[in-house]
Formats: C-alpha cells, structure tokens, sequence
C-alpha cells in the first residue's frame, strides 16, 4: 500500500481534509464537527495515514477549495486525482461529473447516458455514494429527476449537498431547503 499522507485546512463550511500518495489526491473530506474529527476520519479512511505538509500540487487544491466554498468559481477539474481504485465505470462517471461547472447540475440518469448507458442511473447513484473526491468530483451537482436531491452521503446529507449548491448559485434561494 503506497503511503498516504493528509491535512486539514480551514474553509467557509468548516475543516476540511485532503489525503495524496505519489499518484494524486486520494480523498477530499467533507467537515465533520471540528478539525480533529476531519482528522480522525481521514485517519480511519487511510490507516498509516500521517500529517504532512501540503504538497504544491496539494496547496493548489487547497486553495482551490478554499475559493469555492467561499462562493467563487473555481471550477477544480484540473486538480490530478488518483483514480487507480476506481472500478472503470466509475471512472467514467466521475470524470464527467467533474465537467459539471459550479452553479449547474445534471440528474443521474443524464450522467448515465452521458456514460453510455441510460439505464445505470441506480450505478450512477452508487458512484456518488462511494465518491472518495467530494467537490473535485462535484457529486453535489448531481441531482434526481425532476431536481429532487436524491442522496448524498456526506457529512450533514441532503442538507450539505443543498449548502454546497446554494454557495455556488445552482438553484434559485427558494427552491433549496435551508438545510443548516
């Protein structure tokens, strides 16, 4: 197993964490409820796992983050993500996800056809779920028919997916629960 290494940074929704090997970016951690619990979890998702000081490449990202929880528009898919522990639908599926500018969403069943396959949007759900690259792969932007939020798996749920889309200016203010 390659050596994974992390950090924990600040943002306008709280800590986030990133964790990298030689290959890319690894993981993207949504906050959890301080910095040392987005620590903890990183260290849970990656055992061996050790704090180190951020790589260009890594600082990069970082800052990237930083820009679009704070409402820019960073758009993130030039960030090197390691994609080798991805079956090669989800491949597939994240690295058009990752084409979704900031401020629009696509459903599942559109990511599936543009996937190749119309009818996989349960599989497409099922790679959102299992995202390990939340906001690098926009999986926020994904919805269910009809606009409904379908899932998200992250800390907080629904109601960090409609957040992130509310910073980004996806929907109209009104259409979009508060959530917290």
């Amino acid at each position: 197993m390659e050596r994974v290494a992390y950090t924990t940074f600040r943002t306008a929704i709280g800590h986030c964490g990133l964790a990298w090997n030689d290959a890319g970016l690894v993981a993207v951690q949504l906050p959890e409820r301080s910095a040392a619990a987005t620590a903890a979890r990183l260290r849970s998702r990656f055992p061996g796992a050790r704090r180190r000081l951020a790589t260009r490449p890594v600082r990069q990202a970082r800052a990237a983050i930083v820009r679009l929880l704070a409402g820019g528009r960073d758009h993130l898919s030039a960030i090197h993500l390691d994609l080798s522990g991805c079956s090669p639908f989800f491949r597939k599926v994240y690295e058009i996800t990752r084409t979704i500018p900031p401020g629009e969403t696509l459903s599942y069943g559109e990511l599936a056809a543009l996937a190749g396959n119309p009818h996989a949007a349960r599989a497409v759900g099922q790679a959102m779920a299992r995202n390990p690259f939340p906001l690098l792969v926009p999986c926020h932007r994904v919805l269910a028919a009809g606009g409904g939020a379908g899932g998200f798996s992250a800390p907080g749920g629904v109601g960090t997916k409609f957040r992130l889309l509310r910073i980004e200016g996806a929907l109209p203010q009104r259409e979009l629960p508060l959530g917290r």
